[in-house]
């Protein structure tokens, strides 16, 4: 994992941190021992380190449960699950199944699963059961009734545990361990194990997008860093260890990444440095025209790569920055004038070039782009820059770039930072929402009142019922958003879907546009009958996009809420807030509604209910105009 800092002395900072008496410093000083690139041994120490401190002072973290369930030994996987997922804020308790039971613990009546309630189960298979199952010779229909047949059964568990769990499933592709058997000629030949696995993975990739399952590639890692690196024969037959020692930090890092991105922990933001990171030299010393980049040099084309992966990841939803230490007339000079850049001043929603502290800028930047800083990639070739920043700002990426430019873009390729399960609309349209941002933002500073500024924007919300298409966007707004979160309760694909069909459990949709351009699908509450008394309608969670903060969408969304509600008999709406390190800035969202405290006991959790009677509410005044999407 070659984007992590080297660890010179492990030994000393592990054994400085076990010392400590103060458990908030002690949890620290072991988190940032994750933060290093780590071998398998040193994973396994620092992991029993972690679990000797109790985890206390781990506030702020995510804590998950999860099941790896496997036909394979993989208890060795543990610790590089858990330190991996320390890296992303996750505080993973994982359990591993028996082996070779996944089946039985998945469908048994009396399973332990019950007991560990797991929020997100991996399934780790091997497809040896196939591939020995399917004599050489056998013909295409028959292979493809083998396929068919074992991933139907896939199918089926992935069900029973989503029905029974209502949690996250994960699907680990297939490793190809097999040897050739016909040699190039196993392409041609449909039971060649070689042929055989890539089928089944193709098929599984299918089944996983149908039934909203995430998938955990290792399938693609190993054959990029080559089977050896992940799969020892010895190991298999002196233990039924399918993922080698060696390859367990990996495998953590990749499980991690999976469950962090269905959290909405993945990063948001690109943060790139300027002189001899977009480009070769030093713009104030050379100027535009002097600058590597392009055509006619090995040099100037690793540059121009670069920036065509940044554009690329801006256009699949990653926002772009820029931070520093330069002249911001002749930084600009460069990305408007010269014929090279492929990444203009549009693409760029802060930029930010001065001779300031970098982690200062890094927090501006945050600020600017109301994001967290643990949202941001920060790219630099200077390692002091990157010490630096590491130092003061440790929830801030910094990926410890190589010399060479060529390989800047798999350093960033292969760390993952931006990982996610889902790829909407609205990530498409991101890079340009946060572009129209910074107009707003202009409008806002140009206003005399904050009444002023809202009516300049001329805002419509478009609402209605989440429909089928919305699913894909509203599952990832649900599971990604941290801040404007009422109860961070997290949900499948399958479970969204159905809040669509309207039985039961419903979730209304918002959509936000101005004049500026439209923000996409921003708010989703999620809507349940109360239990013991029909008439009353409980705000089960209630999410929206830290992009809109401020512009009365959430009082528009009440009154339309409640006309809605009304018009369905109801009396009372109940709603709870769930206070987390990250969602302070709804900690007051009710009462401000005009909803009042219930009375009772207060929940261990710090958690708070609240009622609104609708006989009572006053429609809230916004600048806002309504329309629904009915219409």
């Amino acid at each position: 994992m070659r984007w992590l800092p080297v660890c010179t002395d492990f030994r000393e900072r592990l054994r400085a941190a076990r010392q400590m008496t103060d458990p908030p410093r002690r949890f620290a000083a072991l988190e940032s021992l994750a933060r290093l690139r780590l071998g398998y041994l040193e994973t396994i120490q620092l992991d029993r380190a972690i679990d000797s401190a109790a985890c206390l002072g781990a506030d702020g973290h995510t804590r998950l449960r999860v099941e790896l369930l496997a036909d394979a030994t993989v208890e060795h996987l543990r610790s590089a699950i858990r330190v991996a997922g320390l890296r992303r804020r996750l505080l993973l308790e994982v359990a591993v199944g028996r082996f070779d039971q996944y089946r039985q613990d998945i469908l048994a009546p009396d399973s332990w699963l019950q007991g560990f309630a797991p929020q997100a189960v991996v399934l780790s298979l091997s497809a040896r059961p196939l591939v020995e199952s399917t004599p050489i010779g056998a013909t295409a229909e028959r292979v493809g009734a083998a396929l068919s047949a074992f991933v139907d059964e896939l199918r089926g568990l992935w069900s029973a545990v989503s029905r029974r769990h209502g949690c996250v499933v994960v699907q680990q592709t297939f490793l190809d361990v097999f040897d050739p058997v016909f040699g190039s000629h196993d392409l041609l030949v449909p039971a060649a194990p070689t042929r055989l696995v890539a089928a089944l993975n193709g098929r599984i990739v299918e089944a996983a997008a149908d039934a909203g399952v995430l998938l955990l590639d290792v399938g693609r890692v190993s054959a990029r860093d080559g089977i050896d690196a992940w799969f020892d024969p010895a190991r298999w037959l002196q233990g039924k260890l399918e993922i080698a020692p060696q390859a367990a930090p990996w495998y953590g890092e990749l499980v991690a990444r999976v469950l962090a991105a269905q959290r909405g922990l993945s990063r948001k933001c690109l943060v790139l440095d300027l002189d001899n990171t977009l480009w070769g030299g030093v713009v104030g010393e050379v100027g535009v025209e002097g600058i590597v980049l392009g055509e006619g040099s090995a040099l100037g084309e690793a540059y121009r790569g670069f920036q065509r992966y940044a554009k690329v990841l801006a256009d699949r939803g990653v926002v772009l920055a820029v931070c520093s230490k330069n002249d911001a007339a002749l930084a600009e000079a460069a990305f408007r004038d010269h014929p090279e850049m492929l990444l203009r001043r549009s693409d760029i929603a802060a930029f930010v070039a001065n001779w300031s502290d970098k982690a200062e800028n890094l927090r501006a930047i945050a600020e600017q782009l109301n994001i967290g800083l643990d949202s941001l990639v920060f790219i630099d070739d200077n390692p002091a820059e990157r010490a630096r920043v590491r130092e003061s700002l440790p929830m801030v990426a910094v990926p410890e770039l190589p010399e060479d430019p060529a390989l800047y873009v798999r350093c960033i390729a292969e760390a993952g930072y931006f990982d996610v399960v889902g790829f909407t609309a609205e990530d498409r349209e991101r890079s340009r929402q946060y572009g129209a941002n910074t107009e707003r933002e202009a409008l806002r500073a140009s206003a005399q009142t904050v009444d002023e500024f809202l009516r300049g924007l001329e805002m419509t919300v478009v609402h209605g019922p989440l429909l089928p298409v919305d699913v894909a966007r509203a599952t990832q707004l649900l599971n990604k958003t941290n801040q404007f979160n009422t109860t961070t309760r997290r949900y499948t694909a399958e479970q969204v879907a159905a809040l669509s069909e309207g039985s039961g459990a419903s979730a209304l949709q918002f959509r936000l546009a101005d004049r500026l351009g439209d923000n996409g699908l921003v708010s989703v509450m999620v809507l349940v009958p109360a239990a013991d008394e029909p008439d009353v309608l409980e705000i089960e969670n209630w999410v929206m996009s830290c992009r809109v903060f401020g512009r009365q969408l959430e009082h528009e969304a009440m009154n339309i809420l409640v006309d809605a509600a009304r018009s369905q008999g109801v009396r009372a709406l109940r709603a709870r807030y769930h206070p987390t390190e990250r969602n302070a800035v709804v900690r007051d969202l009710y009462p401000s509604l005009g909803f009042a405290p219930v009375t009772g006991p207060v929940s261990s959790d710090g958690s708070s209910e609240w009622q609104l009677h609708l006989g009572n509410y006053a429609a809230l005044s916004t600048c806002i105009t309504r329309r629904s999407s009915a219409t």
